[in-house]
């Protein structure tokens, strides 16, 4: 029988903003919602540039991946969502910085816009310790 889904919630990454999660734990995944670059003390944008935006995503994400018993060294799969795909190979250096084995899964797409006006964020499923 499967666990029944546990929600995730940690003030060390942004709340929700809706009637969502920040992560949902469910049959040993961590299923992490988009984080995009809030600081989640203030709630408000961080970083001008898309490279100070995707460590923030980042740094959003390791809190809630740790919240919910994980980590980035566990993630199987990452989306990215750019405002602009010429930012790829930046995010690229940002995003492989944040982990040091074997990458996750990833894909990657250009959006026409996304919350607060940033121009990444990112979603991720990761396995429990």
């Amino acid at each position: 029988m499967s666990d029944a889904p546990r929600a995730v919630s940690t003030a060390l990454a942004p709340r929700a903003i809706g009637p969502y999660s920040q992560a949902v734990v469910a049959n040993g995944l961590v299923f992490c919602s988009g984080q995009i670059a809030l600081d989640p003390a203030t709630g408000q944008v961080v970083g001008a540039d898309v490279v100070a935006q995707t460590r923030r995503v980042l740094e959003n994400l390791r809190a809630v991946l740790e919240a919910a018993g994980s980590g980035l060294e566990r993630v199987l799969k990452t989306t990215i969502f750019l405002t602009d795909l010429e930012d790829f190979s930046a995010v690229n250096e940002a995003y492989g910085a944040f982990f040091s084995g074997a990458p996750p899964a990833r894909a990657t797409v250009e959006v026409s816009r996304l919350p607060r006006d940033v121009r990444v964020e990112i979603d991720a499923v990761a396995a429990l310790r």
